[in-house]
């Protein structure tokens, strides 16, 4: 792929960067981080399944959705505190296979128009503590998020692509 996932943990910080370009405009990047059809095809390692069990993408709203691989189920769930198309979206990430809750992650991401078409994506996450941050970044995150970049890359070629045809 061109463009590549950027993960940014400076040591000793609560908090990450991801930075990622795409070659489509941000109304439709957006789009996919929003709407429950496209997110389902995108979001996540290749090895996984995703099912959405909730969904409501605006401010105040909530959402869960959960990843399956050999029988394993991991779920996800949070609040959007903001949705402001084709701006940005911020609100709470928690992941609910740890032993205790409580282990809430704010993001925000923001979608910004670059010439040509394209767009570029900064997502950051603002962790409790350097250890949750750093137990983010060990399990294995970043492969997902890269490849689930992958996965929207391919998608927004298609969107762009159905978009023309019609």
């Amino acid at each position: 792929m061109a463009n590549k996932t950027e993960v940014n943990a400076e040591p000793g910080k609560q908090e990450l960067f991801i930075i990622r370009e795409f070659d489509a405009p941000r109304e439709l990047v957006f789009r996919a981080y929003t709407d429950p059809d496209l997110y389902v095809q995108w979001v996540g390692p290749n090895d996984l399944t995703m099912t959405i069990d909730k969904w409501d993408c605006r401010e105040g709203g909530s959402y869960k959705f959960t990843h399956e691989r050999g029988g394993h189920k991991y779920a996800f769930f949070g609040v959007n505190h903001e949705v402001l198309a084709p701006e940005r979206i911020i609100g709470t990430f928690e992941f609910d296979g740890l032993p205790e809750r409580g282990h809430v992650i704010m993001g925000k991401t923001t979608f910004e128009e670059l010439p040509g078409g394209r767009s570029r994506l900064t997502h950051q996450s603002v962790f409790f503590s350097v250890a949750d941050r750093d137990g983010m970044v060990q399990s294995g995150m970043e492969r997902g998020v890269s490849e689930g970049y992958d996965k929207l890359d391919l998608l927004l070629e298609s969107m762009r692509s159905n978009s023309q045809t019609a």
